[in-house]
């Protein structure tokens, strides 16, 4: 009820100050430790000599806290004479060199563990910038540079190159096999902001795979050594109407991602995938949060060993497991309920009580496989979440999931940043 009196607000006093045409005599920003000015001037769209607009105001002040490098952002204006206006925008400030550490147990049982630091506002312009090195048994690196607002406060740049090794399960019918896989890649995307709502990437990435047979089932159908080459074409939509407050987050979001992969080899087609995230966040009183989350998903559905949609404890299913299983569909809801038990200056704890629940399409399989009681899996559990407000994605996440449906499993997951 706040808000909306909030909004009315605005309306009203934008209408009043429409009518006597006012201007922006000056805007003030303020709270800038190592953000240059120029490019907070770049990101939003008021300005000195401009036309005052609070409703724009509140627009920008959404896509500042959007942004890795704010915490929170808020304006305040104040008459200059009759007809103008100094606005003053207040930004606080978000650290964010980050280190990223994470340990786990890989699927040969090996202890992994993943390394890494990034910088989300290098050389404080609001690029993102770092990489990380990662071993499970074999050894992974990547290196990625993430500049949304290069050229202006519509078009960026985005650069990856990895190096990615790792032991996967393939599943076959009668059981599975190991193999060492290897992905060396180097990908650039467009970056490309609509406006205040839709943003979009594409672009191109090149990359070599490499499978090698470990142990397990063998079968004449797939080699036990082979390389394979290809391209892949990559497209997002991203519809974005969510509102940040701290550690709470408000509204809807639509993430739609399109890949098409071509290769010159034999022994594996081109194929797509495409999957669509939708989100729903609400904040309920002034302590609670609503989190959602829908995965759509479907892809070529070759009878192949390497389907792309996995089941697994850090993607989808807290408690599965990791990599149980593959398919060539998903139909994935995450639920939770996040409340704050402290919160005291710049630290928070949450808990948070979690359901999730996904099904696949078998490689090969039908649609109908969705409603299989076999490929349905229910995992309900709880968690807690340690939150550094003042460092951005400084969240450390605690998750006890607990399956429900047949065959399930159990288990501890942990990790940095929100699950969703």
């Amino acid at each position: 009820m706040r808000k909306i009196v909030l909004i009315l607000i605005s309306h009203f006093m934008t209408l009043l100050l429409f009518s006597q045409e006012t201007s922006i005599a000056t805007l003030h920003i303020r709270g800038l430790k190592k953000t240059k000015q120029s490019f907070i001037e770049n990101v939003i769209s008021s300005h000195s000599g401009g036309v005052l607009d609070l409703l724009q105001l509140d627009k920008d002040m959404t896509r500042l806290k959007r942004l890795p490098l704010v915490s929170h952002a808020s304006y305040q204006v104040f008459a200059s004479n009759d007809t103008s206006y100094n606005v003053f925008i207040n930004i606080e400030e978000n650290f964010t060199l980050i280190p990223a550490v994470n340990v786990w147990t890989a699927t040969n049982q090996q202890f992994a563990y993943k390394i890494g630091l990034y910088d989300y506002n290098f050389l404080g312009r609001g690029i993102a910038f770092g990489g990380f090195y990662q071993n499970n048994g074999y050894d992974t690196y990547s290196i990625n540079l993430r500049a949304p607002y290069l050229f202006n406060n519509r078009w960026g740049i985005a650069i990856n190159h990895q190096n990615w090794r790792s032991e996967e399960p393939l599943y076959f019918n009668d059981g599975s096999s190991n193999y060492l896989y290897n992905n060396k890649s180097i990908e650039a995307l467009a970056l490309f902001e609509l406006n205040f709502n839709h943003k979009f990437q594409f672009g191109v990435n090149l990359f070599t795979e490499k499978y090698e047979y470990l142990s397990g089932l063998t079968s004449d159908d797939i080699p036990t050594k082979f390389e394979i080459d290809k391209v892949l074409f990559k497209f997002i939509y991203d519809l974005d109407f969510l509102d940040y407050n701290y550690q709470y987050v408000s509204g809807f979001r639509s993430l739609l991602s399109t890949q098409f992969v071509t290769t010159s080899n034999s022994f594996q087609d081109e194929f797509y995938i495409a999957w669509n995230d939708f989100f729903f966040y609400k904040q309920i009183g002034t302590r609670g949060n609503w989190a959602n989350r829908l995965r759509l998903g479907l892809s070529s559905n070759s009878e192949s060993p390497f389907a792309p949609f996995s089941v697994d404890n850090n993607l989808n299913l807290r408690g599965v497991g990791n990599l149980i299983d593959r398919g060539t569909g998903v139909i994935v809801l995450n639920t939770e309920y996040r409340h704050t038990l402290i919160q005291k200056g710049w630290f928070a704890m949450q808990s948070n009580i979690f359901i999730d629940a996904g099904t696949w399409r078998n490689p090969g399989g039908e649609l109908n496989d969705f409603a299989k009681s076999h490929n349905i899996r229910i995992y309900p559990g709880v968690g807690l979440r340690f939150i550094h407000t003042k460092i951005f994605n400084a969240v450390f996440r605690i998750d006890y999931g607990i399956g429900i449906t047949d065959n399930a499993s159990k288990g501890i997951v942990f990790g940095i940043g929100q699950y969703f």
